[in-house]
């Protein structure tokens, strides 16, 4: 808390946590009433979210526009309040009311300081805006400008339905070359929908991989000529519709040899839990089996792929990155070598900064006390750990990065949801989850534990970069994997890209995708060591 609002808590506020006192002297909370204002919705339900911001920098940040939207930023997760219920059955007519001051971040709306808020309500239908933010279905409110805290109780009135979103139509923003190469790279994009009989089996319905496949210029399905495959998937966030314009770029590079022919598999990681990562995972599922024994032997049964280990690679960004570093040190057999960029801890003893495996560790504070950072833009720290896991909470129990993590690392609980890692209040750290992480998960343990069995299979496949200035510290756990693989007298690949953060490694000057044509005329190399053909000079 701010001095200033520290201020303005000790004045107004007897008892912080059941909020502010009126002139009565009768404790008060704020709280809202929302109703359904949709035509033809009588009845819905989900996770009600009510959001404010302060007018002013609201109508700063507008400029001259109208405010249209009251949003979260996870990368400033310290700008919007937000108060959330579960809303079961939500009755037009009745609507609810939802208490901001039970579940808020960062605190009890009643304990906002005095002014002017702009406030909107969503209700979040399908329990996805930790991952996706709002989305299609979702019912959102018009934007208001109240003055908070109140004792009134303000009607937010749900009156209009998010739509659905054409992911072929690229917004105003996308470069016009891109916009240009997306019609005929459309025309050589195949969809991917595969039903996986393991993951089936798993979660006792059908589980589909979906995803798209690129074909490269010339590409002839009768012809003898075969290609190698790169398998690249999404960080955080990420889904089938993140794909479009990336492929429209791949395409536009191949077809005018500024990146060699190749078939790009483009594998959606998302799930309702987050990102599942294509691990064999108590709680998502075998995800690797699937990909490794299900879908690549299905692909090659259909397409002129090259159909062996160095003609198979692997490429993804963040929790993506993560997900292949894990694929080809875990099938080392299956894939000929990985292209991870900034990928999430590989060595838990710098998780995000954070060792989990020390003595009494906390997610949230030092030894001395002070907050652990998550997130950081030229050296200035945006958001702490603390930060980001409770509001998180707030948001729902499903779909968050942190709580992804544990979908994918922690064992079953009795309940049938993941063993959280840490206290969500305290930050403590449990041992036992860690001890489970780190003997499944934790893959600079596991190389140091099996690199001899590995080694045949593995050594020089590792090809990792990084930026100095990951903006969630990612680069920590890089330098843990390389000193481990250098004690192996290991041959990796393992680049720091100095000042480059999470969100621009992949550019050089105007260049977006520099780095992607770099790695891929990397992989050529490997699957056609005796080929001529160069990549072609920028224009």
């Amino acid at each position: 808390m701010s001095s200033y609002r520290l201020k303005f808590g000790v004045l107004l506020c007897l008892g912080l946590v059941v909020g502010c006192a009126s002139a009565d002297g009768v404790s008060v909370r704020q709280r809202f009433h929302v109703d359904l204002g949709v035509a033809g919705t009588e009845v819905a339900s989900g996770r009600l979210l009510v959001f404010a911001e302060p007018a002013a920098k609201a109508e700063a940040d507008a400029g001259k526009a109208k405010v249209a939207e009251v949003d979260f930023d996870p990368l400033r997760p310290d700008q919007v309040s937000v108060a959330a219920r579960e809303a079961g059955r939500l009755v037009a007519g009745k609507g609810v009311d939802i208490d901001a001051d039970d579940h808020a971040y960062p605190a009890a709306f009643a304990r906002l300081p005095p002014g002017d808020y702009y406030v909107q309500a969503v209700l979040d239908t399908n329990h996805s805006y930790n991952y996706t933010g709002r989305a299609t279905g979702d019912l959102v409110s018009e934007v208001v400008k109240l003055h908070l805290p109140s004792t009134n109780v303000p009607t937010l009135k749900l009156a209009t339905v998010v739509p659905a979103h054409d992911a072929w139509v690229l917004p105003p923003s996308a470069p016009q070359a891109m916009r240009d190469a997306l019609p005929e790279a459309r025309r050589h994009v195949q969809d991917l929908d595969f039903t996986s009989p393991a993951l089936t089996a798993f979660w006792g319905r059908p589980i589909h991989m979906r995803g798209f496949v690129l074909l490269p210029p010339g590409y002839d399905a009768k012809a003898r000529t075969t290609y190698p495959v790169v398998y690249f998937t999404h960080g955080f966030g990420g889904g089938l519709d993140h794909f479009i314009g990336g492929m429209a770029n791949t395409w536009l590079a191949m077809s005018k040899g500024e990146m060699p022919p190749m078939i790009w598999v483009y594998l959606d990681e998302s799930s309702p839990t987050g990102t599942h990562e294509f691990a064999d995972s108590v709680n998502n599922g075998p995800w690797g089996k699937a990909l490794t024994e299900e879908l690549i032997p299905h692909l090659e049964s259909m397409y002129r792929m090259d159909a062996k280990a160095s003609g198979r690679f692997l490429n993804g960004h963040s929790s993506g990155g993560w997900a292949t570093l894990w694929l080809q040190t875990r099938y080392p057999k299956v894939f000929g070598g990985t292209w991870s960029t900034s990928p999430d801890p590989s060595d838990f003893h710098d998780f995000t900064g954070i060792d989990l495996y020390a003595p009494h560790a906390n997610v949230y504070r030092k030894a001395d006390g002070s907050s652990y950072p998550l997130i950081r833009d030229k050296g200035k720290v945006l958001a702490t750990f603390q930060q980001f896991a409770q509001v998180e909470r707030v948001l729902g129990s499903y779909g968050g990065q942190i709580a992804s993590f544990e979908w994918v690392f922690s064992p079953r609980g009795k309940d049938g949801r993941p063993l959280p890692m840490f206290d969500r209040d305290t930050g403590e750290v449990d041992p036992g989850v860690v001890d489970y992480w780190r003997d499944h998960y934790d893959i600079a343990r596991r190389l140091q534990d099996h690199w001899p069995e590995l080694a045949p299979d593995l050594d020089g496949k590792i090809h990792l970069i990084v930026g100095t200035a990951d903006t969630f510290y990612l680069d920590g756990a890089a330098h843990r994997l390389k000193a481990v693989l250098d004690g192996l007298h290991a041959h990796s690949d393992i680049r720091f890209l100095p000042d480059k953060t999470h969100f621009d490694l992949y550019a050089v000057g105007n260049d977006r995708s520099a780095l992607l044509k770099q790695i891929a005329w990397e992989m050529y190399a490997v699957a056609r060591p005796q080929s001529s053909l160069k990549r072609a000079a920028a224009p």
